[in-house]
This record gives C-alpha cells, structure tokens and sequence, in this order.
C-alpha cells in the first residue's frame, strides 16, 4: 500500500481487515458499533482454525481465512500469504483484536501507519503477553488499556488512547480481565471512528504523542 492513513479522512466508511485468535470479543464490538456505519469489515483472518471469533464473522456475513503458522515454512512467508489477503481484500486499516501472533516489519512495510492493536495494560508497563498477570505479580492498583499503532517493537508502538480502572484489592486474572473487557470494547471502535475521520495528528513537539483534532471528528459526526 505505501501510504500512511493516520491523518486521511476516508470518504466513505473506512475499510478494515481484524486479525483474530481466540473468542473475538472485540471484534463483536466492532461489528456491533463500526461495521457499516464509520468502517466496512471486508474481512477477519484468524491464526487459530475453529475460534468462535471466526463463527462471530460468518454469523455477520464477513469473509474469514485462517493462516496458521504451522502451515507455512516460516514467519515470514505466513505473514505475507496474509498481506496478499489483506490488500485483496480492499482494507486499508489492519486491526489487531486479540491476535496472538508477532508480526515481522515487512508485513508492517505493506500497511504503514495502518495496523493498530489493544493490549490490557496501560503502556509502556507489562508490554507482551500475560499482561495481566504481570501487572498482579507488580502489586499495582491501577489496570488500564491501550489502543496502539502497531510497529516492529514489542507494543511499543505510538499511543492513540488510554483509559484506566483502579481495582486496589484485585487477586485473580479473570477479575481484571473481565474489568478491563468494556474498556477495550469502547476504545478500540473509538480508535477506528477517530482514523476514519482522519482526526489523529502527531504533535510537532513529540511525534510519538497522538492528538485528536477535534474539529475534524465533529466535522465528520456532522
């Protein structure tokens, strides 16, 4: 694709790919706020065959293909099969909702400043996975998540947004996570809205900092 979609307004609803490996969660609340209204989810491509998050696309008519890993000889070639199904499929924002699989930065090459993520925690803390259970072992107070762009680190891409819940006396992962749960179903819509309007800037100051023009979103809600 070649291009960064991170300041474009997109005429029409802006269509995105979901990359998926579990139960789909987020990709419910896509379908459920986004989908045909600010973004078209042209397709949902799983690393797991069989995930209920694939039954959730088929019940809302949306196209899905798996790319286990295993099937390939190696990263490299998995996550190029899977580009060539992305940009066949039209979507210019790659939405990671619950994708358990690194991606290599030729696949992030193809999509520039198009691929964005939700991680349970509030970064630069507890970044990777069992983010959760890095943050109980810590003994913090405060759980948050955050809606990401997507580069060759290890979540360590540029923060779109952030929203925290304090759970001082929380002991078990589950309690957290289901805690956590609305959260990222509101911020990662969110997160889409704000790209479909092209309302996200990179402040001049610190280019890592993303700020929401707010006189681009209002123009789009109107």
């Amino acid at each position: 694709m070649g291009h960064s979609y991170r300041a474009d307004r997109v005429t029409d609803s802006l269509p995105i790919a979901v990359l998926v490996s579990g139960t789909g969660t987020n990709l419910g609340a896509l379908l459920e706020t986004v989908h045909e209204a600010q973004a078209e989810i042209v397709g949902v491509a799983s690393s797991i065959a069989g995930v209920p998050a694939l039954e959730r696309a088929d019940a809302a008519g949306v196209p899905t293909a798996v790319f286990p890993r295993g099937e390939y000889p190696d990263r490299g070639a998995r996550d190029d099969a899977l580009a060539d199904w992305i940009e066949e499929r039209g979507a210019r924002l790659v939405v990671l909702a619950g994708y358990m699989e690194l991606l290599g930065a030729p696949f992030l090459d193809r999509f520039p400043d198009a691929v964005i993520n939700v991680h349970p925690s509030l970064l630069p803390a507890f970044t990777g996975l069992n983010a959760i259970e890095q943050a109980l072992s810590y003994g913090v107070k405060v759980f948050g998540v955050t809606v990401h762009f997507v580069d060759a680190g290890v979540d360590s891409g540029c923060v779109i947004l952030q929203r925290a819940v304090e759970l001082p006396h929380a002991r078990d992962p589950q309690e957290v996570l289901a805690a956590l749960r609305p959260l990222e179903h509101a911020l990662l819509p969110q997160a889409v809205r704000l790209i479909a309007a092209g309302a996200l800037r990179a402040d001049p100051e610190n280019p890592r900092r993303q700020l929401i023009d707010r006189a681009a979103l209002a123009a789009d809600e109107g």
